[in-house]
């Protein structure tokens, strides 16, 4: 790449990740590395929202700058805040649909797998990312491509370089002032990518997964037995990494999973919430109807359980014992405290054993 400025010629090389083969014995040493959070030609990316805003007078959608700025705005370069997609702003001044542009010129595979087999604590960070909070990471921003595999921090990197993720603001902490980044999702545009992205993990049987949401909201115990059944078959080795996936873990990071994708599959008729307080402990999912006052939904509270073979006989025994939790510790009052009567509040216990799953009522 070449910039040129005030008649200097800078040559420079662009990428998401650092060069992996720089050190004092190589060819390539001494780079001055460049990131988001550099103010180093902190203007020279993307369009601002002056030049946005003023792009849409002259093509008489002046009536859609807040759409606009919710879908394509949210890229921060240093100090440089409100930068809008090229890409995405140059296409929608031509075909004028507010639709994911930049989001759909790639698979995203390599971020897909990364979040896909990360640990529990990454896919809950996600969640609240989903949700529309900001959370705190620390993570390099100078990683390499060859620390993806290795250091599961690098995947923030790889997020915020990506564009994936902003930073909203960078907190030093400690003698070695540690850098601790809040970030949050960089727009409405990139939020879909993540919709998009969780519920192909699940695209190999996304047909049951489909019968298996309706069985939930109607409340067909078996049917939501015999759909979910045939997801973890096709879909549990994905969720975990190594020749040896643990008994615990593989439905950790499946439920993980679940929980992403009823996110971005229910977003639109309910909030979805997992590992929350309510009464006397913590529930693992609840599921609450976003128009209350629509008697047809019923709000849902999920408890999964792993089968131990020395506390519980059965797949059964586990079951019961997710629905014995959600009773002693009083899951049901955050829903009863919103004004959602205990006749439309459902219980379901999910048993896991492997890849066997058994839920109960």
């Amino acid at each position: 790449m070449f910039l040129c400025r005030q008649d200097r010629f800078y040559k420079g090389m662009t990428g998401i990740t650092r060069a992996s083969k720089e050190s004092m014995f190589s060819e390539l040493n001494d780079p001055n590395v460049v990131t988001t959070t550099s103010e180093e030609y902190s203007t020279s990316f993307g369009f601002t929202e002056d030049e946005v805003f003023a792009s849409l007078d002259k093509f008489g959608l002046s009536d859609r700058k807040e759409q606009v700025k919710q879908w394509y705005d949210g890229f921060t370069f240093g100090s440089q805040k409100d930068i809008y997609n090229p890409w995405s702003i140059i296409n929608y001044l031509d075909k004028k649909q507010l639709k994911p542009y930049w989001a759909a010129t790639s698979s995203n595979g390599l971020v897909s797998k990364l979040l896909q087999v990360a640990s529990s604590d990454m896919k809950l960070h996600m969640e609240e990312l989903l949700r529309g909070d900001s959370i705190v990471v620390n993570f390099d921003e100078q990683i390499v491509f060859a620390q993806l595999d290795m250091d599961e921090s690098a995947v923030w990197s790889l997020l915020v370089a990506g564009g994936y993720l902003k930073v909203d603001e960078v907190e030093y902490r400690g003698e070695i002032l540690e850098p601790w980044y809040h970030v949050s999702i960089t727009n409405v545009e990139t939020k879909s990518m993540f919709y998009n992205m969780f519920r192909g993990w699940f695209k190999e049987s996304s047909a049951n997964y489909s019968q298996f949401v309706k069985a939930i909201l109607n409340g067909s115990v078996k049917e939501m037995n015999i759909f979910m059944n045939d997801v973890t078959m096709s879909t549990f080795s994905c969720f975990d990494t190594g020749t040896h996936p643990s008994e615990r873990s593989q439905p950790e990071k499946f439920y993980h999973g679940f929980v992403l994708w009823l996110i971005s599959e229910l977003r639109d008729t309910y909030e979805i919430k997992s590992n929350r307080e309510s009464g006397y402990g913590r529930y693992d999912v609840m599921l609450i109807p976003l128009d209350s006052r629509d008697s047809r939904l019923n709000a849902i509270v999920l408890e999964f359980k792993v089968h131990e073979a020395d506390e519980e006989k059965t797949l059964s025994d586990t079951a019961q014992a997710a629905l014995k939790q959600i009773e002693d510790k009083n899951y049901d009052a955050e829903l009863t405290a919103r004004g959602i009567g205990v006749e439309r509040i459902k219980h379901y216990g999910f048993a896991f054993e492997g890849k066997k799953v058994l839920i109960m009522e």
